[in-house]
């Protein structure tokens, strides 16, 4: 079973990585975008505009928290932890050292 959901997260990871650098090319290109809406000028510039704000970001939007619930359940399925402290890594003893010797 555990080598099931490992082959499961490493699909998600990877569908998660790719997801997210979409997302983040797709919303700054998007600046461009706004750019060329500034220099159009005029109505069609605010229909641009408008376009972008009402339709495309919503979209974006989805898109990229669906990516972001898979990179969670792929973090689910192969044991990670980000937000967890862990209670048995050792500080080695040079760094307390300089620790003490600073303070």
């Amino acid at each position: 079973m555990k080598k099931v959901c490992k082959k499961i997260a490493d699909v998600l990871k990877t569908i998660y990585g790719y997801g997210i650098m979409a997302a983040l090319f797709i919303g700054g290109a998007t600046v461009l975008v706004y750019v060329a809406a500034l220099i159009i000028g005029g109505d069609t510039a605010a229909a641009i505009c408008t376009f972008i704000y009402k339709v495309f970001f919503k979209y974006l939007i989805i898109g990229a928290g669906c990516v972001v619930l898979l990179g969670l359940v792929a973090m689910y399925l192969s044991g990670e932890s980000s937000m967890k402290l862990d209670k048995h890594k050792k500080v080695p003893e040079s760094s307390d050292k300089m620790i003490k010797e600073r303070f």
